[in-house]
């Protein structure tokens, strides 16, 4: 895999609509500032919208090649470090005709994103580029009052420093706290409430290690067939990351996924599973159960180590998983450490 270069202060990020395009919609452009003003501010970097980022929702949507574009563009941009997704959404497959593999492979760079953001990691892994399952600009950087400390630590972690023995730590707290997206809301702080859960391990012992490949639950089920979706091969050995969306899917839709990644024989390949914590701990049992259901009694899997209730994607507060990066579970001691440096300087 090729790594990007870290950032350091005075970096130039683009900030791109890949899937949904509301960060350009008249009542919500003020996330997007608030966005740019904290990532200036509190990480010390240039921050630029690429030309179709804040068009708005409907023309974004009409538009998956002029949004691919945006992408290529921003790849090939040299004064541009990284590149940050505006949100998820649920169309960024739409992209795939439009995408350069060569042009991303030759000028790697931090690409940043989460939940639909999943078809473009795998978009990334395909062309052997480290990418980073990670905040976004309107839900994470564009938060109100202040960004989750848990986050912003990650992030300054993981993306301007060396994650070589870098700890993938619980967070202490977590929140479900909903305020909506309307400036009459840029006042109200979510509130923390403490985790009395912390890492828990469905299964195994003793450590494993493997690279990161995953993302969110409910995107698989567009890649699947797809090539940019990784072979057999390419998931042996691997640690699988996954997490499920806000629509929070029956505990019966990840008991579906699961079995079709077995019927492709990818569960009997991999060395370990890291669950992310489910938004608002819907379904926190009934995911468990499920998952336990499919790997240890149908498939017999009972050795395979599974991490349960980790701070990614779609829970508050969130870290940063590179991929193609390799990680160690700590069964025994609960601990998710990288093994390597996801960035070069």
């Amino acid at each position: 895999m090729v790594l990007p270069k870290k950032l350091k202060k005075g970096d130039k990020v683009a900030v791109v609509s890949l899937s949904w395009g509301g960060l350009g919609d008249e009542n919500l452009i003020h996330k997007y500032y608030i966005a740019k003003k904290r990532l200036e501010n509190d990480f010390g970097l240039e921050v630029i919208a690429m030309p179709n980022a804040l068009k708005g929702s409907t023309f974004v949507d009409k538009h998956p090649e002029l949004r691919a574009k945006d992408l290529m563009d921003a790849f090939e941009d040299k004064t541009i470090s990284a590149i940050f997704c505006a949100i998820g959404g649920d169309d960024t497959i739409r992209l795939l005709p439009y995408i350069d593999y060569d042009i991303i492979r030759n000028n790697p760079k931090i690409f940043m994103g989460y939940s639909d953001t999943t078809v473009n990691h795998f978009m990334m892994f395909k062309a052997g580029l480290v990418s980073f399952y990670g905040p976004t600009v309107m839900c994470e950087f564009g938060e109100y009052v202040k960004m989750f400390d848990y986050t912003s630590e990650a992030v300054k972690s993981v993306l301007f420093g060396d994650t070589t023995g870098y700890e993938i730590k619980s967070s202490p707290e977590w929140s479900d706290d909903f305020v909506g997206w309307d400036e009459k809301n840029v006042s109200i702080e979510k509130k923390l409430k403490y985790d009395n859960h912390g890492y828990e391990i469905l299964q195994g012992s003793g450590k494993a290690s493997g690279h990161l490949l995953g993302g969110c639950l409910d995107v698989f089920t567009m890649v699947i067939v797809t090539d940019i979706f990784p072979d057999p091969e390419q998931w042996k050995g691997a640690i699988l990351f996954i997490e499920t969306s806000e629509e929070r899917p029956s505990p019966d839709f990840v008991k579906w996924t699961l079995r079709n990644f077995a019927a492709q024989g990818i569960l009997k390949v991999l060395n370990g599973i890291i669950v992310g914590k489910p938004q608002g701990k819907q379904y926190y049992e009934e995911y468990k159960s499920a998952i336990l259901k499919i790997v240890a009694e149908e498939e017999h899997l009972t050795d395979l180590p599974i991490i349960y209730n980790v701070n990614f994607g779609h829970a508050m507060p969130i870290g940063v998983i590179p991929y193609g990066i390799k990680a160690e579970l700590d069964c025994d001691k609960k601990k998710i450490t990288l093994l390597e440096s996801a960035t070069e300087e």
